[in-house]
């Protein structure tokens, strides 16, 4: 198993045995719904509340992984407006690590509702749906979720548009909806 599987186990298996409501979103969510590509990190959202992220850090550290000091003290980065801290460990020379959101915006907590059970490489766990990778994805927008936005389109074909047009405008992601949708309908 590669580092990166291990850490995705690792976090899955603390999220379920602590009770911490979570979903696989990113690279690791995408391959959920039967599109093989590489990732080299592994993104969760977490359903938990500030003052039990400590007890959390320190069940992270327990398994070899770091917690910077700036996240134990109260410290969030953000993607989007969602909030997000960093677990890390290092393996042949070079870093590996773990994003994990907080669910705790508007867009979020409906995501959360939304998760399903999913085979990810051979664990179940569970997975946002496809439509909030799609929206995760637009809100990203490297090359690389473009690319996978197409990828989903093409292998799942029709999605809840009503659901994703309602976010994407939310988001601020609309225009790129509208072309993903296009390019998606282009490739039939």
């Amino acid at each position: 198993m590669s580092p990166v599987e291990q850490l995705l186990r690792d976090f899955v298996c603390l999220c379920e045995s602590s009770d911490i409501p979570y979903a696989i979103v990113g690279g690791w969510a995408v391959r959920a719904y039967g599109i093989p590509r590489p990732t080299y990190d592994v993104d969760v959202t977490i359903s938990i509340e500030r003052e039990d992220l400590s007890k959390f850090f320190d069940s992270i550290d327990a398994l070899g992984y770091d917690v910077d000091d700036v996240y134990r003290n109260g410290w969030t980065d953000s993607v989007a407006g969602m909030p997000l801290v960093k677990a890390k460990t290092f393996v042949d020379g070079r870093t590996l690590t773990g994003d994990i959101f907080l669910a705790e915006n508007k867009f979020q907590l409906p995501m959360m509702s939304r998760r399903r059970s999913a085979n990810v490489d051979n664990l179940t766990a569970q997975v946002i749906s496809a439509e909030d990778v799609v929206l995760m994805k637009l809100v990203a927008d490297r090359p690389r979720d473009r690319a996978d936005v197409f990828d989903i389109f093409f292998m799942l074909g029709q999605l809840d548009e009503d659901y994703l047009r309602h976010w994407a405008e939310r988001l601020g992601v609309s225009d790129k909806l509208e072309r993903a949708l296009s390019e998606a309908s282009e490739s039939t």
